[in-house]
């Protein structure tokens, strides 16, 4: 049997932990066969692949990114990209596929499944937003990452009695910003499931000057405003998904705090640096017992299915599940951070 791998979306600190599961589990345990596509489903459209052995996946566990490269192709917008990938996949002896990736690339995967394609997904996104599993790995090394930062920039805050506004990744799922934000002891944070209005979020940092502290203000990059409320974009370009580049809202924030407080604000985004990088131990061990689940499932011809982690059990759940509908930032979850706000 041949197996394809593919990793699709933004790169995420844990994708090459994954993959060297799957082929170790794979060519020792069932003796399979593995051929890797490059750059996400552009790949399989065009063709492109790797070799992919064990020789390939030694030592690449600490590495963050993905050894395959990734995209954000989408080949349900290509005319006749359906047909070009079960062409391709045919024409690389290819009998299933390991689709890895996020909403978009799992949302093609469950397409394609849907069609006849025997696939597989494993579920990544820093945003940590997919349904059916309680956590993706990369959401931990980002949350781990913009925590560090906050902790950071405690001190410079402090000495030069700044506001400083953080910018997270999260386009409409506050989970970065809200765990950071507890974890690093932030003043206020704001999250695309709650609209902020903008004279509280004042109010806090002015209550935080009074304690003679320096008020952080974590955002999330889709939060938006009660008054005006549109999410801040970087540019009105659309990628292959439809999503538009969002960035800019720490910066409009820190403008808006300022003008209105009197107090010096500057904004820090932290952008890439949230997904490069070496993955925490949490996100190799998740990222690792995903890939050793997902080429089970290929063995067992459980198709159509994503892995998800409920617990501490690594399970399996249709990929409907996984992609139909993004989770959420609860309101009670959001009021466990309000109380330290200010």
């Amino acid at each position: 049997m041949r197996i394809g791998v593919l990793t699709g979306g933004g790169d995420c600190p844990g994708l090459n932990a994954v993959i060297r599961a799957v082929v170790r589990r794979g060519v020792k345990e069932y003796g399979y066969e593995f051929v890797g596509f490059r750059d996400g489903w552009k790949g399989p459209l065009e063709g492109l692949t790797t070799p992919l052995g064990i020789d390939e996946v030694r030592g690449i566990l600490p590495r963050g990114g993905t050894i395959l490269g990734s995209s954000r192709t989408n080949p349900f917008k290509i005319e006749g990209g359906v047909e070009r990938i079960k062409e391709s996949l045919a024409s690389a002896g290819v009998d299933a596929l390991i689709a890895i990736g996020g909403e978009d690339t799992l949302g093609v995967a469950t397409k394609l499944s849907d069609l006849g394609v025997h696939v597989v997904g494993v579920p990544k996104t820093i945003d940590n937003d997919l349904n059916a599993t309680d956590f993706t790995f990369g959401f931990d090394t980002a949350v781990n990452i913009a925590t560090e930062a906050i902790d950071r920039l405690h001190t410079t805050a402090e000495s030069h009695h700044r506001v400083l506004v953080v910018e997270v990744m999260g386009r409409h799922a506050g989970w970065i910003a809200l765990h950071a934000g507890i974890a690093g002891g932030a003043n206020v944070v704001l999250i695309p499931e709650q609209p902020f209005d903008i004279d509280k979020v004042c109010a806090h940092v002015e209550e935080r000057f009074k304690s003679k502290y320096a008020p952080i203000v974590v955002v999330s990059e889709g939060a938006v405003p009660i008054a005006g409320g549109d999410m801040t974009l970087a540019s009105g370009e659309l990628d292959a998904f439809g999503h538009v580049r969002l960035g800019g809202i720490g910066d409009r924030l820190a403008s808006e705090i300022e003008q209105r407080t009197g107090k010096e604000s500057r904004a820090v985004v932290l952008g890439h640096v949230q997904r490069g990088g070496t993955p925490t131990a949490f996100d190799r061990w998740l990222a690792t017992r995903f890939g050793l689940e997902a080429i089970a499932a290929v063995h067992e011809g459980d198709f159509g299915t994503m892995m998800a982690l409920r617990g501490t059990a690594i399970e399996r759940v249709p990929l409907i599940d996984g992609t139909g509908e993004l989770k959420l930032v609860s309101a009670k979850e959001y009021a466990e951070a309000e109380v330290f706000f200010g």
